[in-house]
């Protein structure tokens, strides 16, 4: 690790077969914990490139533990926060209403490291058991929509960093990593990243692959559809720029959208929302959301998703959802 530290001190790049092993050493255990911290600090200094990128995503790939639910055809939506905007439970959110409209979602998620609240701390408070067991995940896919991916429990590489990134409590290029791999591989993907060079990474290295994507990023700078204003899209097919008048709404206010103090608000913010008692912006911000998700699955245009979103929303279909997971959480 010293080599490695010493280059990236030296301003150098790491090649992509070098990023990937610098990964697979960590997950043996081959570095102390201050060569680790010193190794994601680095990162915050500067930008990754995509070749770095890449090789870290492999690794972590390689790495994990996969779980096949390809029969579904499922897609996954996911931040990778470090928005630094502690809006409430968006994406996951949204993952429960698209399952309401009846596209199968694999929800990867992680407690928050650089937000208050991530998804796994709500899916958690509110009753959502985590498993790496596929006849689980099978089950809840197909009976309630949706599985929660907790990634922890598919990531055991990561195990040497958790505690460090939590005891950093700054984004990491971790959080750029974490849509990327979720471990059920769905060949759809709804990704918000945090800034527009991110953005234009994953769809580059999306266009390598067969996924049928929508990457995000809101202008003012959210990891997801704010309706703030703007949003930069890219997908599998073009580019483009998302109004809130393409969904037929108008533009809210950051405050509209902001979350919870805590775990208990976050979740109860979520519930609200799911049980119909969500503010119009927080209703239209998780619809838009769901709808590109739904868009990006059945290939209708946003304002036809955002419609049936707001349909699953309004029509209880995403709270049934949820329940069902939390039942199946039970047996």
């Amino acid at each position: 690790m010293k080599d490695i530290l010493n280059k990236l001190i030296n301003h150098d790049v790491l090649p992509k077969e070098d990023a990937k092993q610098v990964l697979v050493n960590i997950a043996k255990g081959d570095y102390n914990t201050s060569q680790i911290a010193a190794f994601l600090t680095v990162y915050m200094m500067r930008s990754v490139t995509i070749e770095e990128l890449e090789g870290f995503r492999d690794a972590l790939l390689e790495l994990c533990l996969a779980v096949d639910l390809s029969q579904y055809n499922p897609i996954d939506l996911c931040g990778t926060g470090g928005d630094g905007k502690d809006t409430f439970n968006i994406s996951t959110l949204a993952s429960f209403v698209t399952a309401g409209a009846d596209v199968k979602v694999t929800k990867h998620g992680n407690y928050g490291v650089s937000s208050k609240c991530g998804s796994s701390n709500v899916m958690e408070f509110l009753g959502i058991k985590f498993s790496n067991e596929a006849g689980f995940l099978e089950k809840c896919i197909d009976e309630a929509g949706i599985c929660v991916l907790h990634a922890p429990l598919f990531h055991p590489a990561m195990k040497n960093v958790a505690p460090i990134r939590r005891e950093l409590g700054v984004k990491t290029f971790f959080n750029m990593l974490g849509p990327m791999v979720n471990p059920a591989f769905p060949k759809n993907q709804m990704v918000g990243v945090f800034n527009l060079e991110l953005a234009r990474m994953y769809g580059y290295l999306y266009q390598k692959t067969d996924k049928n994507f929508t990457v995000l990023h809101a202008l003012d700078g959210y990891d997801e559809i704010s309706l703030t204003g703007n949003t930069k899209t890219i997908t599998n097919k073009s580019e483009g720029m998302l109004k809130p008048s393409d969904f037929g709404v108008e533009a809210i206010s950051a405050s509209d959208i902001v979350g919870g103090e805590s775990i208990e608000e976050s979740a109860q913010v979520f519930l609200n929302v799911l049980q119909g008692k969500g503010t119009t912006p927080q209703n239209n911000v998780v619809c838009a959301n769901a709808g590109i998700a739904i868009a990006t699955v059945k290939g209708v245009s946003p304002r036809e998703g955002f419609e049936e979103a707001k349909e699953s929303l309004l029509s209880g279909k995403g709270l049934a959802a949820l329940k069902k997971l939390q039942a199946l959480s039970q047996l």
